[in-house]
């Protein structure tokens, strides 16, 4: 296995490591009670997904 000679600078380990960083998670309205939540999921609110309910969920 071959070993680097040099030792790489900070900025080329910076530039590299450029666009590692988190992203923010995306959301969706619900379209049955207008909560937030994760595209393409069933609503863990009400238990709609795409205008019908999926998941029953306890009533209050």
């Amino acid at each position: 296995m071959p070993n680097p000679k040099r030792r790489h600078s900070k900025a080329r380990r910076d530039r590299r490591r450029a666009h590692d960083h988190l992203t923010a998670r995306s959301f969706a309205e619900c379209s049955n009670c207008h909560e937030l939540r994760m595209p393409h999921r069933a609503c863990p609110h009400c238990g709609y997904y795409k205008d019908r309910e999926v998941i029953e969920t306890a009533e209050e």
